[in-house]
């Protein structure tokens, strides 16, 4: 057989693996993005290829991609990574900023591959999706938390707004500090539970994302080409296809893309906090909010778009193994299994399938695809993040969708926060 993975024959991958390896292990991995990137390589690829031909796991579990996730946190767990590398590969995909990289590189092609009418109209929906989503998070979470004995208020305070409120930094960490400044209790103690919480519901995301996106691969009409939410709408990407990038439009590119998110981190971090210090902005916000007004204005030249767009599928099909693989190094199995009781478990599924069920039928009124707006109006809310994003998209196939997705997370989040900073004022 010649079949090839990653364009490698398979002596080529054990070859080029066992040499990653045998540094690892002998300790002389050089600990820069060099040696970190090619030991998350080795791990995603072999890690992908077995996931992806696992039966069950690889239709409805979400293959490769997630198991290069849990894999890798299962790997941490067990030590079968020595620590300094575990260490480097969080180092890489946080400190060092490859996940920001992702982000940008994915935001700027999908805004910029928008038809610019589709846009605005799909972005003016989008809120009401979000809403929906958090109604339904509600709804089922207070459901499930009478059946085991949990006041609505508790489970509003102390499950749902984590889960729902744009991960850990941008969300568990400020409402632990809003909880502490209200109430005057231990920030640290609402931090602990909420993190259990919000770690259980983000798998129950990712799994869901395979699930869903399994359901829109049966069911066509629930769904579109997985880059675009609206429905009845056939102008979803910019006509440039015949063009053909050079290397300078890449570089193009993506000086393009990271200079959006330098002009969204001087609004997040110098202008907006002028205007308001209680409501915190996201970069990543302020940055789909530019590139979107950029797209909508058409000053963008044709190639630059083109470029933008190739660049974003290149990324989405390979780079994804890298940062799956190191939010599997962040992630600890144990403290999972740990915060796993009947009770958390349960209440963490109802208010993802809650998530779901809200966003996709409020998006279906508003004139998405239900599976589309449940993936990200719904589950991006309901995940760890920027890298839950990352990980619930791929299972879901749809990384198309990540400008959607970190609306949720960044302005959802917001959202919620203030909400939070409400509830807390009026409930406690």
């Amino acid at each position: 057989m010649n079949k090839k993975y990653f364009g490698m024959s398979i002596p080529m991958l054990l070859a080029l693996s066992i040499g990653v390896l045998a540094a690892t292990y002998l300790g002389v991995l050089t600990t820069d993005i060099v040696g970190g990137v090619a030991l998350m390589l080795v791990i995603g690829v072999i890690l992908n290829e077995i996931g992806d031909r696992i039966p069950i796991w690889n239709t409805y579990v979400g293959g490769g991609l997630v198991l290069a996730f849990l894999g890798t946190a299962a790997l941490k767990d067990y030590k079968v990574i020595p620590e300094q590398y575990i260490e480097l590969m969080d180092q890489v995909t946080s400190d060092m900023g490859i996940l920001n990289l992702f982000i940008i590189v994915l935001i700027t092609g999908s805004i910029l591959g928008l038809n610019r009418e589709l846009m605005l109209k799909s972005f003016a929906g989008y809120i009401p999706a979000i809403l929906g989503g958090l109604a339904g998070a509600s709804l089922l979470g207070i459901l499930g938390g009478m059946v085991f004995g949990v006041s609505p208020t508790e489970t509003l305070i102390k499950y749902v707004l984590p889960v729902m409120g744009g991960g850990n930094g941008a969300g568990a960490v400020p409402l632990s500090q809003i909880y502490e400044r209200v109430t005057g209790n231990s920030a640290g103690d609402y931090y602990s539970f909420a993190i259990a919480i919000l770690t259980i519901a983000n798998i129950f995301a990712i799994i869901s994302g395979g699930v869903l996106n399994k359901i829109g691969n049966s069911k066509k009409s629930l769904t579109g080409d997985k880059t675009n939410l609206m429905r009845n709408s056939s102008e979803i990407v910019y006509t440039e296809d015949n063009y053909e990038p050079g290397i300078k439009e890449y570089v193009g590119a993506m000086l393009l893309g990271l200079t959006f998110y330098q002009v969204g981190v001087v609004f997040s971090k110098t202008l907006w906090p002028m205007v308001s210090t209680q409501v915190p902005i996201h970069q990543f916000a302020w940055m789909i909010v530019f590139v979107a007004l950029a797209n909508g204005l058409g000053i963008i030249p044709g190639e630059l778009r083109t470029a933008c767009k190739k660049m974003q599928t290149f990324f989405t099909k390979n780079m994804i193994l890298i940062i799956m693989v190191g939010v599997g190094a962040d992630t600890s199995l144990f403290e999972l299994g740990a915060a796993i009781t009947l009770s958390n478990t349960v209440m963490a599924l109802l208010i993802v399938i809650g998530a779901i069920l809200g966003s996709a039928i409020i998006g279906y009124f508003v004139g998405f695809y239900p599976i589309d707006s449940a993936v990200t109006a719904g589950l991006c809310m309901a995940n760890r993040g920027g890298s839950g994003d990352i990980a619930v998209l791929g299972a879901a196939d749809r990384m198309g969708l990540i400008s959607y997705a970190q609306l949720s997370s960044r302005l959802g989040g917001g959202m919620v926060l203030v909400i939070g900073s409400i509830v807390f004022g009026l409930l406690l």
